[in-house]
C-alpha cells in the first residue's frame, strides 16, 4: 500500500512538473512589442494612412495583433499631445510613431531614450527635429515628405493654369512660418503679391473665405496641415462656392473636387514610417536610419472643376499630370 502511494505521488510529481513546463516558456517569451501612434486623427484620411502604415510593418514582417500591437494615442486631441507623448512613455511603450511634427516633438520632449519615428510636411532639419538628414543622431528619424520644397512648383504649376493671376491668397494654420516665408519669397521672384491668412478651426475658415469673397484674390494657395487634411471637403466646397482657383497638397482634395495638387504620396510616407518601424524593431538604431525624402511625388488635375471655374487647362499640363480627373 505504501509503495502504491509512493509511486502514485512520484507519478504527480513528474505530471504537475511537465504541466508546467509550458507554462515556464511561455513566461519566457518576449513580450509583444507596442507601437504608440500619436498624432493621427480619426477621420477616413487618416485610417488610409494608418493602413499605410501597417502596409510597411507587414512588408518587415509584422502584423498587428500577431507580433506587434499598436496603440492610436486619444485622437483628435492636438491641444494634449505632450501628456500624450508623456503617457506613452509612461507605459513603456517600444517605439512612438508620430504622425505629424507637433507630435514629434511633443515625443522628443517626453524621452531621449524610446525610438521615434515621424513623418513631417516640411524639412525636419529647418524644423529641429533633428540635426541633420544623412545622420539624425539621438532617437528620432523619419519620413520627409517634401511639402515645404515643392512650395515654389506648386506655384508655377498655379499660375501657368491660371496665367493671369496677379495676387494671390495664401491660407495656413498657424505657426507654419516657415510656409509663409517660403510662398512669399516664391510669390516674390514671379511678381505676385501675397495675402496671407491663417485658420485653426472650421469657423476660421469660413471666416478667411468671407475674406476671400471680399478681397477676390485671383488664385488660393492651401498649405497642408492635419486641421486642413482633416477639413479638405470643406476647403474644397468653399472653393468652388466662391470660384477661387486653389491648389492643394494632395490629391484627396482632387478627387473631392479640388481644381489641383501637387506633391508627395502621403499615404507613401506613411508605408515608408512603418518600414522603419519594423526596421528598428527588428534591432536597427534610429541614429543609423538617415531621414527618408519622398521621391513618389504626383501632379492631379480635375478637368470637370477647371471647366466649372472658366479654366482651360493647358496641353503641357493635362500631358504632364500624373492623373487628370474628368
Amino acid at each position: 500500500m505504501q509503495f502504491g502511494q509512493l509511486k502514485r505521488r512520484e507519478f504527480m510529481t513528474l505530471f504537475g512538473g511537465a504541466a508546467a513546463w509550458p507554462l515556464a516558456a511561455h513566461a519566457q517569451q518576449p513580450a509583444m512589442p507596442v507601437i504608440g501612434m500619436l498624432g493621427l486623427r480619426s477621420s477616413d484620411v487618416q485610417a488610409d494612412l494608418l493602413r499605410a502604415f501597417r502596409q510597411g510593418l507587414k512588408e518587415t514582417g509584422y502584423v498587428e495583433g500577431e507580433n506587434v500591437a499598436i496603440e492610436n494615442s486619444a485622437r483628435d486631441q492636438f491641444d494634449r499631445l505632450p501628456e500624450l507623448a508623456v503617457d506613452l512613455v509612461r507605459r513603456k511603450v517600444t517605439l512612438i510613431a508620430a504622425a505629424n511634427a507637433p507630435a514629434a516633438f511633443a515625443a522628443k520632449a517626453a524621452t531621449a531614450t524610446i525610438p521615434i519615428v515621424f513623418t513631417t510636411p516640411e524639412n525636419p532639419v529647418t524644423l529641429g527635429l533633428v540635426t541633420s538628414l544623412a545622420r539624425p543622431i539621438g532617437n528620432l528619424t523619419g519620413v520627409n515628405w517634401l511639402s515645404g520644397e515643392l512650395t515654389a512648383k506648386r506655384l508655377e504649376l498655379l499660375r501657368e493654369l491660371v496665367p493671369g493671376a496677379a495676387h494671390m491668397a495664401l491660407l495656413v494654420e498657424p505657426h507654419k512660418e516657415t510656409t509663409v516665408r517660403d510662398v512669399e519669397a516664391a510669390g516674390r521672384s514671379m511678381g505676385l503679391q501675397i495675402r496671407v491668412l491663417q485658420a485653426d478651426t472650421s469657423g476660421a475658415i469660413d471666416a478667411a473665405f468671407r475674406t476671400f469673397a471680399q478681397e477676390r484674390p485671383d488664385a488660393l494657395f492651401v498649405s497642408t496641415g492635419p486641421l486642413f487634411n482633416a477639413r479638405r471637403i470643406q476647403l474644397v466646397h468653399l472653393a468652388s462656392y466662391h470660384r477661387v482657383p486653389a491648389t492643394y497638397s494632395g490629391r484627396l482634395y482632387v478627387e473631392a473636387g479640388g481644381l489641383m495638387s501637387y506633391g508627395a504620396s502621403v499615404a507613401d510616407a506613411f508605408r515608408q514610417m512603418g518600414v522603419y518601424t519594423g526596421r528598428i524593431l527588428k534591432g536597427a538604431k534610429p541614429a543609423d536610419l538617415p531621414v527618408l525624402q519622398s521621391t513618389k511625388l504626383e501632379l492631379v488635375i480635375n478637368h470637370q472643376t477647371a471647366r466649372m471655374l472658366g479654366l482651360t487647362v493647358p496641353d503641357k499640363l493635362l500631358v504632364g499630370a500624373d492623373e487628370v480627373i474628368e
